[in-house]
């Protein structure tokens, strides 16, 4: 295949593509909005399970580098109620099992340094997108530079600038918001809440609100409040007030056990609200010649774990595919997508039946069950 791929975004998906491309010797260049690697906190710890994370990145020649950045002892998790009261603590961790947690920016750095100097430009953010005709497409970037191209690939995140090229979906708020803290030096600092968090994640949870958190390295406890708000609840907040934002979201929480609040209250950072948006969980489009999507451009969905994995695990899918049919990209993208477009169903649907069973009237029990195997989410 001698057309040059023309991927948006440099983010899991993007990067993934970008190298399975470079093992077959397919020319690619990824532009990224972002202005450098360090532009931004990559997040916390990803789970990276075997039936898609772990395939995509051995399809990137890249899983001797994945054991290497494994966070020993983070994949265990408990369940606790509002109380304090731990329900269900899984001890078991021995490794590189089916999803051992990661670091979101030492996963993104082996894919980063595994690319030729040049493959992505930085500081290319997009301004539009349109079609030329004959499978080609135009992208116009802030600088006011354009490139023109025979295969476009949307890796742009949830409000992808690529993916009004296929669909009119827009991401709609699913009613639940998330608000991000974190405490470092926790186990010297923050004793209780550290020790109500354990080794691993933790997830403490009542009907239509929880606090979920990780144990990062070095100390860190990452934690996450979900709520169920409106929006203008969450705008309403004045979240540069640190103080004053804290108090407000406490408040929500009230009567939990103070090891819980303490990961609200006893933030070393401002917190950061996230609101959760999905696109529809069957989404798909009709085939365009010479675009396609990956990741959250293609099937954004509320958090369960599988949005990196599925992420690489496209993009390593649609390099595979590319790769089988160097003379013939539309035969590669229909196959790409024939199989997309089922993955990513199934995994939006299980995705919203975990999140809202989180939320339920019987949580945190639902969820209990559910990791033991006695109450799997049905339709």
């Amino acid at each position: 295949m001698t057309t040059p791929v023309t991927i948006i975004g440099a983010g899991l998906a993007g990067l993934t593509l970008a190298r399975v491309l470079h093992l077959h010797g397919i020319p690619v260049t990824v532009h990224e909005a972002e202005t450098s690697p360090s532009a931004r906190s990559q997040g916390g710890l990803l789970d990276i399970h075997d039936r898609n994370g772990q395939r995509a990145l051995r399809a990137a020649g890249l899983f001797e580098e994945f054991l290497g950045i494994i966070h020993k002892g983070a994949e265990v998790s408990r369940v606790l109620d509002k109380d304090g009261n731990v329900l269900l603590d899984e001890r078991e961790d021995e490794g590189p099992g089916g999803r051992p947690e990661v670091p979101r920016a030492a996963l993104r750095r082996i894919l980063l340094d595994s690319l030729p100097a040049g493959t992505i430009q930085w500081g290319h953010r997009v301004t539009a997108a349109r079609t030329l005709g004959s499978g080609r497409h135009e992208v116009t970037f802030t600088d006011g530079t354009a490139v023109a191209t025979g295969l476009l690939v949307g890796a742009d995140g949830a409000w992808s600038r690529i993916r009004p090229l296929l669909s009119d979906a827009e991401p709609q708020y699913v009613g639940t918001s998330l608000i991000e803290s974190y405490l470092f030096d926790a186990d010297a600092r923050h004793p209780a809440a550290a020790r109500a968090v354990g080794d691993g994640s933790l997830f403490a949870l009542a009907p239509g609100q929880g606090i979920s958190a990780h144990r990062e390295p070095n100390g860190v406890l990452h934690a996450y409040v979900t709520l169920t708000k409106p929006q203008e609840w969450v705008r309403a907040i004045d979240f540069t007030d640190v103080g004053a934002a804290k108090a407000r979201v406490a408040a929500e929480f009230h009567d939990w056990a103070p090891e819980l609040t303490a990961l609200i209250t006893d933030s070393d950072t401002a917190l950061v609200p996230r609101t959760v948006n999905s696109l529809p969980i069957a989404h798909r489009w009709d085939r365009v010649p010479g675009v396609t999507l990956l990741g959250d451009a293609a099937h954004l969905m509320a958090p369960s774990g599988e949005g990196a994995n599925l992420a690489m695990y496209d993009g390593a899918e649609l390099g595979k595919a590319l790769a089988a049919h160097p003379d013939d990209i539309e035969a590669a993208l229909t196959a790409y997508e024939e199989e997309l477009f089922p993955r990513s169903a199934a995994a939006a649907a299980q995705a919203s039946r975990i999140h809202e069973m989180c939320l339920d009237d019987d949580a945190p029990h639902s969820l209990v069950s559910f990791f033991t195997g006695h109450g799997q989410p049905t339709d």
